[in-house]
């Protein structure tokens, strides 16, 4: 029985499992969606809502104050190891100039993600299964957000092709 179990374990410690969360997490804002197995992307989904829940919150028509302590709740989650600005070289002799880090998230959750929302009050996320992984059999979801990305068909069949004989004209 799970009763009182609020949440799956992975089968990973709690310092593994929280940074395998925040890089799905910090996927699924970068790219709009992603491939992950069923239990991954159940678990990641409630986190997901709840931050562009709170980036709607905390948007441009909030007070200063707020937007500001919306940020840092939302960077206390998603990008605890990611930079918001990084040294970028721009040529070939050490010339180095500050440029912001495309792999930080937290712009493109307030500034793209949250106002395609703002007129929603849930469910930004849909869970569409898509077949199951060659290697060990796990279930696969694609998980991606409502509006603004074209919904993805499942994969065509494959072509069977015909058998032929063999070396010894046996059929393989």
């Amino acid at each position: 029985m799970r009763h009182r179990k609020a949440y799956r374990k992975f089968g990973l410690p709690s310092d593994q499992r929280e940074a395998l969360l925040k890089g799905l997490t910090r996927s699924m804002i970068l790219h709009d969606r992603i491939v992950t197995t069923e239990t991954r992307a159940k678990e990641v989904r409630p986190i997901v809502e709840k931050l562009v829940t709170m980036a709607r919150k905390g948007g441009v028509d909030a007070p200063v104050a707020a937007r500001l302590h919306t940020r840092r709740m939302v960077r206390r989650y998603i990008d605890s190891n990611v930079d918001e600005f990084i040294r970028v070289q721009i040529d070939g002799k050490g010339g180095k100039k500050i440029a912001r880090n495309p792999h930080y998230s937290v712009p493109r959750l307030f500034e793209v993600i949250a106002p395609r929302y703002m007129d929603r009050n849930g469910g930004y996320t849909r869970i569409t299964k898509i077949g199951f992984r060659r290697g060990d059999a796990a279930p696969l979801v694609l998980l991606e957000f409502v509006e603004g990305v074209e919904p993805v068909t499942a994969a065509p069949e494959p072509v069977v092709a015909e058998k032929k004989p063999g070396l010894f004209g046996k059929r393989k």
